[in-house]
């Protein structure tokens, strides 16, 4: 199926801005929705959007901003689900083959970028473990065929030859190297960005997207609020109530029983560790991978940890210096020079928020639980839906409003959202021929021209924030104006993801506040 951009008058309809805040946050107040949705991220973004496409009276309310939580903290990696093959879970990794093809033939495709990745055969790897994987990675591809997705979109994989896996990943070890397996997969070129996207889209079809609104109580007609910026207690009423807040669902319904998992991820000098547009990726225990992953701005993603999370959950998770110390010794046998901490230039990591189970049944470790998700209805009628991975949200999201859908029995048809294509999206060949810096269509898309006609209006707004990044005063202004940033930590942390490296985002943040704040006061227009 191939992708066409929205049309061309949606871009005021899909904008995020004060004014539209403003307007639609005295709106809800005063009437009763079909389906108020509870959290951002990514599931949260996907549910909205379902409701609001199936043509539900929909508000999505946010204590923080867009993707504050875990969905800006994956490996943003949209992928076919080896792992999970691994385990013998059939299901997950068929779920997870579907939706990466429709995010990538469909619905984002400029979002998703086509990963390589290469498997390095050392010494540590023995043949029965290479038989093994080559087997379990032509297993993911007749999952990608079964998907339909293109060869032209994820090639098959194949074993290739010493030196063609050292001409892939410059910075691998070549004593003992017999050679590599090479596969595809899907690469987001950033999780918060699609988080935004979903947003926007939803709001297309008239949702309310409603940031910085924290949800104190829900019950089966609404849910008790306070608005942010002011302090003011707002009831929000809906005939359905989807708790989509993740790792802090059980906060809201304390039925719900977590194990939350921390996946940590160090940001890496590409250069350093010898990688180039090939993702490297090393068989570890349990059936695990540790992943070293290009990033288009010369870093790399290292990572990643699973490791139990008890007590509090924090607002933005730490990397212990114990991940630190284990994911560089992880992949220092790979590599040809080690890497070492001057060679770390941020970190970050995430909390999965993974369905705890029975006490008969529970498991050992984080890592042995489940990641398919879990659509719970309470007592008092909230649905809750939590695990699962970034992949499958938009399946999560369909599967959450169906049931929102029969117990309030909602005027709704079935799920559309499989062809349904966010804000900016186009088949390939259309992005191709966007006349707009390649960097600006893979975070934009179709809209990358409107972007850059920002600069070229005024020549002040095509300077970079700051040395060392390419991010312009004029995407300052457009997640502005469009995007529903309020201030400057929405413009560098999540709209853009300048913050993953602290050095680039304290020389920025003097100059992004007062963009934002001139922005806010239309002083740029």
């Amino acid at each position: 199926m191939s992708t066409t951009p929205l049309p061309a008058g949606s871009l005021r309809a899909t904008s995020l801005n004060t004014a539209r805040r403003g307007a639609e946050l005295s709106a809800v107040a005063d009437e009763t929705l079909d389906l108020l949705v509870v959290g951002a991220g990514v599931t949260g973004a996907g549910v909205a959007l379902d409701a609001a496409s199936r043509g539900l009276r929909v508000a999505l309310v946010e204590a923080d901003d867009l993707a504050w939580g875990t969905s800006r903290w994956s490996s943003k990696l949209v992928h076919g689900g080896l792992r999970y093959l691994a385990h013998g879970d059939l299901a997950t990794a068929r779920e997870s083959a579907v939706e990466r093809d429709v995010l990538m033939t469909r619905t984002a495709p400029h979002l998703v970028r086509t990963l390589p990745q290469l498997i390095p055969l050392h010494e540590a790897v023995s043949r029965k473990s290479e038989a093994v994987l080559t087997a379990g990675l032509h297993a993911g591809d007749a999952l990608r065929r079964a998907a339909r997705t293109p060869a032209a979109v994820l090639p098959a994989p194949r074993r290739v030859p010493a030196v063609e896996a050292g001409a892939l990943v410059p910075g691998l070890r070549t004593e003992g190297l017999r050679g590599g397996l090479l596969s595809y997969d899907g690469q987001l070129i950033d999780d918060a960005r699609l988080v935004v996207a979903l947003a926007r889209t939803a709001a297309g079809f008239g949702a309310r997207v409603l940031t910085r609104v924290r949800a104190t109580a829900l019950d089966r007609d609404g849910a008790d609020t306070v608005e942010q910026r002011t302090g003011q207690h707002l009831r929000l009423s809906a005939r359905a109530v989807v708790n989509a807040t993740g790792v802090w669902a059980g906060e809201l319904s304390p039925e719900v029983r977590l194990r939350p998992s921390r996946g940590s991820h160090l940001v890496i000098d590409a250069e350093a560790a010898g990688l180039t547009g090939t993702a490297l990726t090393l068989p570890a225990e349990s059936g695990r991978f540790l992943l070293l992953l290009p990033q288009s701005d010369g870093t790399a993603y290292l990572g990643l940890t699973d490791e139990p999370v008890h007590g509090p959950i924090p607002a933005v998770p730490g990397v212990p210096e114990s991940d630190v110390d284990q994911l560089l010794t992880a992949v220092r046998g790979a590599l040809g020079a080690p890497l070492g901490r001057e060679h770390v230039l941020g970190s970050f990591a995430g909390l999965r928020p993974l369905l705890d189970e029975p006490a008969g049944k529970r498991k050992a470790s984080s890592a042995d639980l489940s990641r398919r998700h879990a659509v719970r209805t309470s007592p008092d009628g909230v649905v809750t839906v939590v695990g699962g991975k970034l992949t499958t949200y938009r399946r999560m999201a369909a599967e959450a409003v169906d049931t929102a859908v029969r117990a309030a029995g909602l005027p709704a048809g079935p799920s559309r959202t499989t062809a349904v294509p966010l804000v900016g999206a186009a088949d390939r060949a259309h992005l191709h021929r966007i006349e707009a810096a390649p960097r600006l269509v893979a975070r934009y898309g179709t809209e990358a021209g409107r972007v850059a006609a920002l600069a070229e209006l005024d020549p002040d707004l095509a300077e970079p924030v700051a040395p060392g990044t390419e991010l312009t005063a004029a995407e300052v202004l457009w997640a502005v104006r469009h995007e529903g940033a309020l201030d400057a930590d929405d413009v560098l942390d999540r709209r853009t993801r300048l913050g993953l490296r602290p050095d680039l985002r304290a020389e920025a943040l003097p100059v992004v506040t007062a963009l934002v704040d001139k922005a806010l006061h239309g002083l740029l227009d």
